[in-house]
């Protein structure tokens, strides 16, 4: 009896089955970042991965490897592309091979204050989350890591003394190396890890970085002045793997996607903050400020004005997003009277 009983569920059993389709299998995955754990954007972060693993009940865990274990972004980016890594949270210049116009916001002098950045970024952010979505990686909110400022041990207020510096540029980033060049120096590729060996010895004697990374890094006790002139924005993202984003279900996408943004948001307002008390500290520590006078700093402005220029012309950068850009920066400043 029991058998007939069995045999006549089977086909019930058998349409259960095929309508709550297959089990969703627990997954890991693997994160990497050169950022030093212990950080407050780390802690959030690890905040944010046990969210996600319990509101999915383990079905997505994130595993992070901090503090440049996995190599530099560069390093990161090749791991995710042979399957080693799935995501990284890296310079969002070292993401240009997936979609180039994301440097737009990267672009030298651009930006003159934090409102300006503010503004274009409300209106250009979801754009540039879209054209990496077509080149194949999934990004989260947008973060700021800050203006670079130029640190060097040598006073530089005009564009002829830029040409003293031995200046450190990302290895593996051409893009960059071309814009300094435009100014007149010859870059000096190094990966992160060996600058503060570059400073130490001599090397290199100026590094363009947002105050924050100067003190994160400890170059900022091989330096003597800042510049204080924003030379460039520079951000940060979370970037995944298309494919591996897609391994989860529909739903796990969504937690995922809602906790990491959310996450990055806060980072992104921590950041700004912890800048401007990071620019204070380098005061306060005996780093001379140097300031160009406004003759200098038309200079400045008009010299990466032809070096932008230049790189949309060499197909490194569409001038439709410069335009939009620029639309964006007339708009605001129209708005303020300048």
């Amino acid at each position: 009896m029991t058998g007939r009983v069995l045999l006549r569920c089977l086909p019930l059993m058998a349409l259960l089955l095929i309508v709550a389709g297959p089990v969703a299998q627990a997954k890991t995955f693997k994160i990497a970042t050169v950022s030093p754990d212990g950080l407050g954007w780390m802690k959030k972060l690890r905040e944010g991965v046990k969210e996600i693993e319990n509101r999915t009940e383990g079905r997505v865990k994130i595993k992070l490897y901090p503090g440049g274990v996995q190599g530099d972004d560069f390093t990161v980016l090749r791991k995710m592309r042979i399957g080693q890594l799935h995501g990284g949270a890296v310079a969002a210049s070292t993401l240009t091979r997936f979609y180039p116009d994301l440097q737009v916001y990267n672009l030298p002098l651009q930006f003159r204050t934090q409102e300006e950045v503010d503004y274009v970024r409300e209106r250009m952010d979801q754009r540039i989350i879209d054209g990496l979505a077509e080149g194949g990686m999934v990004s989260f909110s947008l973060t700021e890591t800050g203006f670079a400022y130029m640190l060097t041990n040598e006073p530089v207020a005009d564009i002829e003394d830029l040409k003293k510096v031995k200046a450190w540029v990302p290895e593996g980033d051409p893009i960059s190396a071309r814009l300094i060049q435009s100014f007149g120096i010859s870059p000096i590729p190094l990966g992160l890890q060996d600058v503060l060996a570059g400073l130490q010895t001599g090397l290199i004697d100026a590094v363009a970085v947002p105050p924050i990374v100067a003190l994160a890094l400890q170059w900022h006790n091989h330096v003597k002045y800042v510049t204080r002139l924003p030379l460039l924005y520079i951000y940060s993202m979370l970037a995944m793997d298309q494919k591996a984003f897609n391994s989860m279900s529909p739903a796990d996408q969504q937690v995922v996607t809602e906790v990491m943004n959310r996450v990055f948001a806060e980072v992104d307002a921590d950041n700004r903050l912890d800048n401007r008390k990071a620019y204070d500290a380098l005061i306060a520590q005996g780093i001379q400020e140097v300031e160009p006078t406004s003759e200098q700093l038309e200079a400045w402005r008009a010299k990466a004005t032809q070096s932008v220029d230049e790189l949309v012309a060499a197909g490194e950068i569409s001038s439709e997003s410069l335009t939009i850009l620029r639309k964006y920066l007339q708009e605001y400043r129209a708005g303020q009277g300048n």
